[in-house]
């Protein structure tokens, strides 16, 4: 019994080490920076209407392109440059919806900084 509860422990501290490895490498990947953002899907969580539409692809579009600028740059600016990005994002788009629509728009960009290990 005490060799089960031993090799039960060490299994599991390998499993640990191994899934904060791929945590970093998540992190360091620059795929992790790429913003594809489906609009079409954006807009129907959103419920944007016509005029917002252009605004909300503007902002996505210039986003997108400061995350890869994030990805592509040093490890040192890296999270710098990524926290200048989600803060200009949060701004504009702050700016462009309404207060349901922005709290809508919160979740779902935590939830995929949080899916892509950048959170």
């Amino acid at each position: 019994m005490k060799k089960f509860m031993m090799t039960l422990a060490m299994a599991l501290t390998m499993t640990v080490a191994f899934a904060e490895g791929e945590e970093n490498e998540k992190t360091n990947s620059i795929e992790a920076y790429s913003f594809n953002i489906d609009m079409t899907k954006l807009g129907s969580a959103l419920r944007l209407s016509v005029d917002q539409w252009e605004s909300v692809d503007f902002v996505q579009k210039q986003f997108t392109q400061e995350m890869m600028n994030a990805g592509a740059s040093s490890q040192e600016e890296r999270v710098h440059l990524m926290n200048k990005a989600i803060s200009h994002d949060l701004t504009y788009m702050h700016n462009i919806l309404n207060e349901e629509q922005y709290k809508t728009y919160v979740t779902i960009l935590n939830a995929t900084l949080k899916n892509r290990g950048l959170k």
